[in-house]
């Protein structure tokens, strides 16, 4: 099929109806779920935002699976064992939390700050910032070691932690407001891919390129008004 042509209705249900024959074949409850295209199918939880999102992998054998809850993607993993897939949604949708479901189905996986928020949800912005550093593991994130180095430099820093951090393009900058944070940018922009170096722009204009992210952070850092934060 070509790729630019939208799948019909009847083609976005080949998923969702795959894993539906061989739940039932299995014995298998599965929850609520909803398809948007061929290879995605979505099971959610009605009495709250839990929902599981399985898709086919790159390579056309393994499914990839992620948990979501609390406004966040917490654990998810790869597996090419279409019984184990069935048993995270029937499991996450149905009240089990992270560590059960891992029981349940050891390919996923999760990192301490998925626990931390399942049990007590974290703020906004710690939130926002546990989510970006997390996308290292995910594709096509995991193929820019670069744009993470930045984030995990920015992140070490107390002063910007308070602040959200706002992505375009992997450039990186930061923000004093939870609601609007592109519309209230303090400091600098950060671009990690400036010609094997890391830049600092003010306003269009170039500051500065360093050879690590610490330096270019530090750079920010040291431009910042006193006593800002945290971002409301």
């Amino acid at each position: 099929m070509d790729p630019e042509v939208e799948p019909n209705e009847e083609a976005e249900e080949s998923l969702a109806a795959e894993l539906r024959r061989a739940a039932e074949e299995l014995g298998i409850d599965l929850p609520e779920s909803r398809a948007r295209y061929a290879h995605l199918a979505e099971f959610v939880d009605a009495g709250s935002d839990r929902r599981v999102s399985v898709s086919r992998h790159d390579d056309g054998l393994a499914f990839e699976v992620n948990l979501y809850g609390r406004g966040a993607r917490l654990a998810g993993g790869l597996t090419t064992d279409l019984a184990v897939v069935l048993r995270v949604p029937a499991a996450w949708t149905g009240g089990a939390g992270l560590e059960e479901t891992r029981e349940a189905a050891p390919f996923i996986a999760f990192r301490p700050w998925a626990l931390v928020h399942e049990r007590e949800p974290l703020g906004r912005v710690e939130l926002t910032w546990w989510t970006k550093l997390d996308r290292v593991h995910l594709p096509p994130y995991d193929r820019h070691p670069r744009a993470h180095a930045l984030l995990a430099a920015a992140h070490a820093e107390p002063v910007l932690r308070r602040l959200m951090p706002v992505n375009s393009h992997f450039n990186l900058w930061f923000s004093t407001s939870v609601a609007n944070p592109s519309e209230a940018g303090v400091g600098y922009v950060i671009d990690p891919n400036d010609e094997g170096l890391y830049a600092v722009w003010n306003n269009g204009e170039l500051l500065a390129r360093t050879r690590t992210p610490q330096e270019a952070v530090a750079l920010v850092v040291a431009r910042l008004p006193e006593g800002l934060g945290p971002a409301t």
